[in-house]
């Protein structure tokens, strides 16, 4: 299709966004041999990135490579939008000849109603969060019972914003008189950081999106559970947070970055069900499904990445819902048949006096299954294969 298209238009040129997944460059590699078979050249640009692979010093833990961005030359400005009066005239395929939209069933209900696509979207986020959402940010973006993230990721991973554009805009609207950011915006930067940092190892280390980055973890002992998974998969491990996040996942394609690592650490942890197949299944739920965050992400969580957790962090599920969720809000719209159940009750309704449960319309078993797995029991096995390696 290429090829007929630079014949088509007579086009002396491509030009394209330089990729950074393992597969992109043999993607570019056949572009560039098309274009060399029409006399037409390549052009690749940065843009994806903060700061090319090449331009900061190979890293293994965050804190020294984010310290290393922010003391190189600060990324370029956004170029202005180019003035083009018009483009060739050329025959193509229109978006809806593809018929890329579900139809019987129509699976795309929850993401219709949370995203809207594009790059006018894209800014409005951006700005909003800025104006409502960057100045308690380092404070508030764990919480899960508000809309306390910037929900920039999706848009980001589909190049609707460069990060460039986010780095500027945010720089520019939270720099104070003394020239320096204020807490929010630092620790929002930070974030953008850790998205550098997984892109940089991805560049480095392209195995880690199914291999251990740690060898000795090739020897863990995972276990193979596929009634476990597939509770975990579709939030009915009796854990509400959990399963407030996983169905959240299945509904809106997102969910927080502090219900990320809970579920994670959950499969990881507690089941001792393989971190691939986590990563797995978020590759094929989440909107901002990004190779390189994604993959770095899960490692980091089981332990096998860089700057890895101590193995003997392990979430309580009933703690972090009771810090992130204090109010039940996130549990009760997800998990609507928990809803009458009163905090604490609703982060561990198999505690719940029975009155309580009564009272709130729930048989555990029955309404809302009772947990999949006992937390200090599971706790005490994961520690016991982690000491194993």
């Amino acid at each position: 299709m290429l090829a007929a298209l630079l014949q088509e238009t007579g086009a002396a040129a491509i030009y394209a966004t330089k990729g950074h997944q393992p597969w992109e460059g043999k993607l570019e590699r056949d572009i560039g041999a098309i274009c060399q078979s029409r006399n037409a050249e390549l052009r690749l640009f940065p843009g994806r990135l903060l700061f090319e692979p090449d331009a900061i010093k190979p890293y293994r833990v965050f804190t020294p490579f984010w310290k290393a961005c922010l003391a190189a030359p600060a990324p370029r400005a956004p170029l202005p939008q180019p003035k083009i009066a018009r483009f060739a005239a050329a025959a193509g395929e229109t978006l809806a000849s593809f018929k890329l939209l579900p139809t019987t069933p129509d699976w795309a209900g929850g993401l219709r109603a949370t995203w809207t696509p594009g790059e006018h979207a894209a800014r409005a986020r951006l700005h909003r969060f800025i104006d409502d959402g960057l100045a308690g940010y380092a404070d508030d973006r764990g919480a899960l019972d508000g809309d306390t993230t910037s929900r920039l990721s999706p848009h980001l991973h589909f190049g609707e914003l460069s990060p460039n554009q986010v780095w500027h805009a945010v720089n520019h609207a939270a720099t104070g008189a003394r020239g320096k950011l204020d807490r929010g915006a630092e620790a929002f930067l930070r974030e953008l950081g850790w998205r550098e940092f997984s892109y940089h190892l991805l560049h480095r280390f392209p195995a880690i999106t199914h291999a251990p980055l740690r060898p000795e973890f090739a020897r863990f002992p995972w276990r193979d559970d596929p009634r476990a998974l597939d509770a975990w998969r579709h939030g009915e491990t009796g854990y509400p947070v959990v399963d407030a996040a996983m169905r959240e996942l299945w509904r809106t394609g997102f969910m927080p970055n502090r219900a990320r690592m809970i579920v994670a650490s959950f499969l990881v942890k507690h089941l001792l069900i393989p971190w691939q197949k986590g990563a797995d299944w978020f590759l094929d739920t989440l909107v901002d499904a990004d190779l390189a965050n994604n993959s770095a992400s899960w490692q980091w969580v089981a332990g096998s990445g860089t700057d890895a957790a101590p193995y003997f962090r392990i979430f309580n599920p009933v703690l972090q819902g009771l810090k992130f969720d204090s109010r039940g809000d996130y549990v009760r719209t997800w998990v609507p048949e928990l809803a009458k159940l009163q905090t604490p009750d609703i982060h561990a309704p198999w505690e719940a006096p029975p009155l309580a449960l009564a009272e709130a319309g729930v048989t555990l078993g029955v309404d809302y299954p009772k947990p999949i797995v006992d937390h200090a029991t599971a706790r005490a096995r994961a520690l016991a294969a982690f000491k194993q390696l």
